[in-house]
């Protein structure tokens, strides 16, 4: 193998391009229109009609495809904290000569049931020119449901958090880094095929889900596999891939596609014990919902008008921009969907929780961002309430493509992100994060105590980011918990060792298993520290849990980006010490 530089934090360089507001959206909801929306709701609402200026759709014959591509990556490509947002639709058939530049909230996706419906002769391309050559920042993008023949053989798509890739098909090889192989931190495949193989070169970690590959060449920290054909066998950690046979429970996230010329929602099955994608031998198991059972929401629409449509028995379409939130969307009925598009973002005000989900069967959360507001919230994401105690299994809840953002886009404050009681729940690809970068950032500017809280019993985590909480990252109080990938780093602001000592312990644990817990199991999960503001920090272990035979995890690493600050053990006092400045990971393969 070629040398690759070896990734460091993704913070270590963040430049004044990093905070770069959007330019004027194109085709943005007006104020005016959007004062026009409704807030309350005395009337039916109507169902379905137009999905708005921000979705952009496209078929063969659509005249200057590429020249409206380019205008959008031209205008998002550096907007990290702005309030663009775009879904960018294929209808089935061919496309030649096109390549795809995904800036930040763009989301790209074909209209077919199947990802071969849609081929595009050409490249759906993530890079990171805007940061000279750091992929680190790269986040809250998409591409789903498409084939793609990439032009030079490859396809690049060097993305770190946020940033999925589902029910792709790539004929040909696919490159996670960057043009010269600089910084990245991803990221995130599910329900794929790449029939060439895949090179992660100096990606830190990467999550691989029910999905099929030519081959993989490399692994930096932590590379999780779960029911992928052609993974690369168990090893870690040399080289530090995790893999997985199957997935013990998954269902696809639902998505948008043309049934003739009608919109429809598929909502993809449940499987148990899953392997490969579930496209790849005709129809997909699932069923339709008519887009004319959905509320299509557009930015401008408050918590009334959303829980009216709610209220009256449609499910939830997002369409791109901004949501402002004064109370809760309360989803209270089995069965519902809210789906966004293009990174639909819902900010509460005035301390609201954004979404609260009741202890019912089958609800669907797909494809939106939580920013948190000025004013602290007690939670931004609630599903089922305090002590649900329902069973879910045969249709679980399922929360996936939704991420959490506390600050970076100015001041936002929560005491605690995404909170799950609901048994038998699936998150599958969260990043909730609080920011490091960007505005409203302090240790005490955007605080958030506690990233992600389980309750509930019977949850399962597939792709796992969470990071830079004040106290834990992840708190888990509830049995027969399982997470397959975790990726955290530990605060870096912390001012000193007194401001994250929990109680004897020097330093919150990055993933914290309470004591009265008997059951639970974590693969491929790892922790990294950058206290950059006093580098002297020290964590007593990057994860804690009760030592007894039920709870076991595998494959554990702890990372000192740098020599900023150290970890004292891995998990509990097992696991031997960071030391120094070479980002050297620690490691235990198995525990107890």
């Amino acid at each position: 193998m070629p040398h690759f530089p070896t990734p460091l934090s993704r913070r270590t360089v963040l430049g004044a391009a990093a905070a770069t507001a959007a330019l004027p959206a194109l085709g943005t909801v007006t104020a005016s229109a959007a004062e026009a929306r409704p807030t309350t709701a005395s009337t039916n609402l109507q169902a379905g009609g137009d999905l708005g200026p921000n979705v952009i759709v496209f078929d063969p014959a659509t005249p200057g495809i590429q020249a409206k591509l380019d205008e959008i990556f031209k205008q998002q490509e550096s907007a990290q904290f702005g309030t663009g947002r775009y879904a960018l639709l294929f209808k089935p058939g061919t496309y030649s000569g096109l390549n795809a530049q995904l800036g930040f909230y763009t989301s790209i996706a074909g209209l077919g049931l199947s990802p071969d419906d849609t081929t595009i002769n050409g490249d759906v391309t993530v890079d990171a020119g805007w940061f000279d050559g750091n992929a680190t920042q790269n986040f809250w993008r998409s591409a789903e449901n498409l084939a793609l023949v990439p032009v030079s053989g490859t396809n690049r798509w060097a993305v770190a958090q946020a940033a999925p890739f589902r029910r792709m098909h790539v004929r040909g090889d696919l490159n996670l880094s960057p043009d010269g192989y600089g910084w990245a931190s991803g990221g995130y495949i599910a329900d794929s095929r790449i029939d060439g193989s895949v090179g992660p070169y100096s990606q830190q970690q990467w999550y691989t889900r029910d999905s099929s590959v030519g081959g993989w060449l490399n692994a930096v920290w932590n590379m999780v596999f779960s029911g992928v054909e052609g993974a690369p066998a168990q090893s870690f950690p040399n080289p530090p891939y995790t893999t997985l046979d199957t997935t013990p429970v998954s269902r696809e996230k639902p998505f948008l596609y043309l049934d003739g010329a009608d919109y429809k929602v598929f909502l993809p099955e449940k499987r148990t014990d899953a392997r490969g994608t579930t496209w790849g031998n005709g129809t997909p198991r699932g069923t339709s919902v008519p887009l004319t059972e959905f509320y299509v929401a557009q930015p401008g629409d408050g918590a009334a008008t959303l829980n009216a449509a709610l209220d009256q028995g449609l499910h939830l379409l997002l369409t791109p921009g901004v949501y402002h939130l004064d109370a809760p969307i309360e989803v209270k009925r089995a069965g519902t969907v809210v789906l966004g598009l293009g990174y639909a973002t819902l900010i509460p005000d005035g301390g609201a929780t954004a979404v609260r989900v009741a202890d019912v069967d089958g609800v669907r959360l797909a494809g939106f961002l939580v920013d948190a507001g000025t004013v602290n919230s007690d939670t931004l994401l609630e599903i089922g309430p305090s002590g649900a105690s329902a069973d879910h299994s045969a249709d679980p809840i399922t929360v996936q493509d939704v991420f959490v953002r506390i600050g970076g886009a100015g001041a936002g404050k929560a005491t605690t992100s995404l909170v799950v009681n609901a048994r038998h729940t699936i998150v599958d690809h969260t990043w909730v994060w609080r920011a490091d970068h960007g505005e409203g950032v302090g240790w005490d500017t955007n605080r958030a105590d506690y990233g992600v809280v389980v309750n509930g019993d019977d949850v399962l985590m597939t792709g796992l980011f969470v990071e830079h909480f004040n106290k834990y990252d992840v708190q888990w109080s509830g049995e027969r918990g399982r997470t397959i990938f975790f990726q955290n780093e530990k605060a870096y602001d912390a001012p000193n060792q007194a401001a994250v000592q929990d109680g004897s312990v020097k330093g919150f644990a990055a993933y914290k298993v309470a004591d009265s817990v008997t059951d639970h199991e974590g693969w491929g999960l790892g922790s990294y520290c950058f206290y950059n503001t006093d580098p002297t920090i020290r964590q007593d272990h990057g994860f804690a849990a009760p030592d007894r035979p039920g709870v076991k995890f595998h494959g554990l690493s702890v990372v000192s980006l740098g020599g900023k600050g150290q970890f004292e053990h891995v998990i509990n006092d097992t696991g031997a010490a960071t030391s120094g400045s070479d980002t050297v990971p620690s490691t235990v393969v198995s525990y107890p």
